[in-house]
């Protein structure tokens, strides 16, 4: 069996100048339970981030958020000096326990964390960081302006957003250029179906986050079963081909922290739907 490659899922230029293979990883499930610790097996979790640049993934996402901290530095350990990898990483959240998310906004904060990132991650810039949400207890045009001065600065080369509305979008875009967002989204989670036209018509990279529904896609019995046999395929497999048929800025991130299911998902960029198909399932 040919070993499966991301680069048929085509690219984008995020900020209009640096191209990332569209069928990228997501790095929050090689943490341990609750997005917090170490990963349960360690080294299985590097030998995942190890198959990555093989499999042709050239886009990570993090966040300092995730472990706290243990994605980042099991990143940077692995794949340091990261050899045609982008790494995008976001900040903005503050954990008190597994699967316990609290919003911080102070501009001061903000910027604690980006340096923190570039340490772990041991970098000089962050190609790409996001804010992780935009917190209710600063007002956002304050998050917004400490963004812009830490880009200004160098510290940040292009800057996304998580979770907004298109509001949000064209708020920040009164301080920098906004490159990147990412909202929950999948075939069962439409929600941001506006923001992801938003997005597609300024040229901006959607990161769906939860693609495969928290692995609801893909579980046994999914909806996506009848056409996934048809494509001699898995319903997970079929989840991430849709998502790359609805939009050319779609940048799906599914994550794992075992090498067979990141290869099961980078098997994904070889399926192209048919517009039948795609219609089927909920285009």
């Amino acid at each position: 069996m040919p070993t499966p490659s991301a680069k048929p899922s085509g690219s984008f230029s995020i900020g209009g100048d640096m191209p990332v293979t569209r069928l990228g990883f997501g790095a929050m499930r090689i943490t341990g339970r609750g997005i917090w610790g170490n990963p349960a097996d360690p080294e299985g979790a590097r030998r995942t981030l190890r198959r990555i640049p093989e499999l042709g993934i050239d886009f990570i996402d993090t966040a300092d958020s995730y472990g706290p901290y243990v994605s980042e530095e099991l990143i940077a350990e692995t794949l340091y000096p990261y050899d045609n990898l982008i790494i995008a990483t976001k900040g903005g959240l503050v954990r008190t326990g597994p699967d316990q998310w609290h919003q911080i906004g102070r501009p001061m904060y903000l910027r604690q964390q980006v340096h923190m990132s570039l340490r772990r991650l041991k970098l000089e810039r962050l190609d790409l960081w996001q804010l992780h949400r935009i917190a209710d207890d600063t007002p956002a045009d304050e998050q917004f302006a400490e963004i812009a001065s830490m880009q200004q600065e160098g510290l940040i080369r292009h800057i996304g957003l998580s979770e907004v509305s298109v509001d949000d979008i064209k708020g920040a875009s009164r301080h920098f250029k906004v490159t990147t967002v990412q909202n929950r989204y999948n075939r069962d989670a439409r929600g941001s179906d506006a923001v992801l036209d938003y997005c597609e018509a300024n040229g901006i990279g959607f990161i769906p986050w939860a693609p495969l529904g928290s692995g609801g896609l893909a579980r046994d019995g999914s909806k996506l079963e009848a056409v996934a046999k048809t494509y001699g395929a898995t319903a997970g497999q079929i989840a991430l081909a849709w998502l790359l048929k609805r939009s050319p800025v779609m940048l799906p991130i599914p994550g794992t922290g075992k090498v067979s299911h990141l290869e099961d998902n980078t098997a994904a960029a070889s399926i192209t739907l048919s517009d039948t198909d795609f219609a089927a399932i909920g285009g």
